[in-house]
C-alpha cells in the first residue's frame, strides 16, 4: 500500500491544496497527518482527497472539539486524538504529533512498531532505529525550513521518501 504522510500544515491553504494533488496523482491510499493542522477551516481543504486520512492532534491545533466537527462532516476523514495505532499490509504504524519528546523516543526504543510517523519538530527525515522504520515528513508549511514536504511510505517495502512540493 502506498501512504501519502503529512504533517504541520499550519493554516497555509495553497500548499495544502498542493499536497492533495499529489497525493492524488501518485495514488496513494491513505493519507496520514501527524497533526498541526492548526485553525478548522484547513480540514474542508482534504475533501478532494480521493483517499482515506487518518489524522492525530498537535500541539498548535486549538480548538479540538471544532476540529473533531470538521473531520465528522466527510466519511472519508477521521482523527484519532493524540495517538493512533494503524494496521495495513501487516505493518504496525503509530502515528503521533510528537509533541512529547520522551514519549516519541520510547515508542522508537521500543521497536513496537514496525513504523513510527511523528511530526512537530518540522526537520523531515527518514531513518531505521532496529526494525521500526522512523518517518518526518517535515512541515507541509515550509515557515521554519523554507521546505514545503511530505512523505510518500511503501508499506511493503517497508521503504519512505521525501517530496518537496
Amino acid at each position: 500500500m502506498l501512504i501519502g504522510i503529512i504533517s504541520d500544515t499550519h493554516d497555509r491553504l495553497p500548499i495544502v491544496e498542493k499536497a492533495v494533488e499529489k497525493f492524488n496523482e501518485e495514488k496513494v491510499d491513505l493519507v496520514l497527518h501527524a497533526g498541526d493542522y492548526v485553525a478548522p477551516f484547513v480540514i474542508p481543504k482534504f475533501k478532494k482527497l480521493k483517499a482515506k486520512m487518518i489524522g492525530v492532534f498537535g500541539n498548535n491545533d486549538g480548538d479540538h472539539e471544532l476540529l473533531k466537527k470538521r473531520f465528522s462532516e466527510n466519511p472519508s476523514l477521521e482523527i484519532r486524538g493524540g495517538f493512533a495505532k494503524i494496521i495495513v499490509d501487516d505493518a504496525k504504524i503509530a502515528l503521533l504529533h510528537g509533541t512529547e519528546e520522551e514519549l516519541l523516543k520510547a515508542l522508537i526504543d521500543s521497536e513496537s512498531f514496525d513504523i513510527v510517523v511523528h511530526g512537530h519538530s518540522h526537520i523531515a527525515g527518514v531513518y531505521r532505529k532496529g526494525k521500526t522504520l522512523v518517518v518526518n515528513p517535515g512541515e507541509l508549511c515550509g515557515y521554519l525550513t523554507g521546505n514545503s514536504t511530505i512523505a510518500l511510505l511503501d508499506t511493503v517495502k517497508r521503504e519512505a521518501k521525501i517530496i518537496q512540493l
